[in-house]
Parts: C-alpha cells; sequence; structure tokens
C-alpha cells in the first residue's frame, strides 16, 4: 500500500515509518502543519523534518507555509474543541493531497504521542476517508513512543516541549490545566457518525 503520513514532527515520526516500512507499506511523509506557533517552533521543528528525512532517506512532501492567522480564526470561540478542529485540519488537507497525488491511503504520526486523543484522531481520519473516497489508515503506534523519543535524541533532532499550537504553550509555561475536551460537534461544521 502507498501511504501518505501526515508528519508532526520528526521525533514522532521515526516509529511510524519504520513500523509502516517493516510490514512492506510504502511511505511517503506530508508536511502540514499550521497549529505549530510561534514561528521559531515552526522553523525548529520543520529544520529537524528536513534532518529526518535524509536519514530516514524519506520521500516528503511540505505545505511550508507558517499558519498563525487562519489557525487561530479556525479555533477562536472552540478553544475548548481545539484539538477536534487541529485534528480535522490537518488531516482534511492529508487525505484532499493523498487523492491529489494518487495515494491509496493516508494516516497521521500524531497516532504515536500519548498525549493526543486516539478515538478522536481515529473518527476524524474515518470520517475524512468516506469524504474523500481514500483509506484511512488507523494504526495505535503508541508502543513505540518512547523507543522514538530515545532514537529522535541520539539523533540530535530537535525535542519540542509541546503539542505545537500557542494553547498548549502556554499551559505547558504557564502550568495550567488544559480545559476539557469536548464531544458536542463543531457549530455548522462536522460530526463523526455515519
Amino acid at each position: 500500500m502507498n501511504i501518505l503520513l501526515h508528519t508532526c514532527c520528526a521525533n514522532c515520526a521515526l516509529y511510524p515509518v519504520s513500523y509502516l516500512r517493516d510490514r512492506g507499506e510504502r511511505v511517503t511523509g506530508y508536511w502540514f502543519n499550521p497549529n505549530i506557533h510561534p514561528f521559531l517552533e515552526y522553523r525548529n521543528r520543520l529544520n529537524s523534518v528536513r534532518k529526518m528525512e535524509d536519514i530516514l532517506g524519506l520521500q516528503m512532501l511540505y505545505q511550508d507555509t507558517y499558519g498563525l492567522i487562519p489557525f487561530v480564526r479556525a479555533i477562536a470561540g472552540k478553544e475548548n474543541q481545539r484539538c477536534r478542529v487541529c485534528y480535522f485540519l490537518r488531516l482534511e488537507e492529508t487525505a484532499r493531497k493523498s487523492v491529489a497525488e494518487g495515494f491509496d491511503a493516508f494516516s497521521t504520526t500524531l497516532l504515536i504521542s500519548p498525549y493526543q486523543d486516539q478515538e478522536l484522531l481515529r473518527d476524524t481520519g474515518n470520517f475524512l476517508a468516506r469524504r474523500y473516497n481514500v483509506e484511512f489508515l488507523f494504526q495505535d503506534f503508541r508502543e513505540g513512543f518512547r523507543e522514538a523519543q530515545k532514537r529522535a535524541a541520539g539523533l540530535g533532532l530537535y525535542q519540542q516541549k509541546y503539542c505545537g499550537c500557542i494553547y498548549s504553550e502556554a499551559e505547558r509555561y504557564q502550568k495550567v490545566r488544559k480545559p476539557g475536551r469536548s464531544n458536542a460537534p463543531l457549530p455548522g461544521r462536522i460530526t463523526f457518525s455515519g
């Protein structure tokens, strides 16, 4: 299978790429992360992905657009649903790209993180798979999280301290509890059913 793998960062890509390749899958990474802020954090992560691309010999596609304004506009007023909106934005673009480029399926490196909502990622991916008529490969990669962190450190890849959005950065450094996640559908947007 030829898979387009949304790549949130170099650290999170190491294990999923190896896992999928070991199973005979063809993997191409895709950088689309308008959620990462501030700009220097965005650049650090992008540069680290470029380094990882060379280390792994991984073909990457890039949509290198710093998305501060569109991302903040998409989240404004929906802060308690920000992960839902963020997943949707990034996975929808990955689904579109996978269809446009002729991939068999799409997936995401977000599935390695114990800090991300696996169920919501699965539901979002499946919803978009139906919408774009392309397979979403759901694989719980979390078993490789610690291994990938160690490997990334050994390779000298950038080690981020928060998920990427400006809200998570504030929570990390101000030691604020993350607001509860809401399962309510976004007004005028999507629900993951049917």
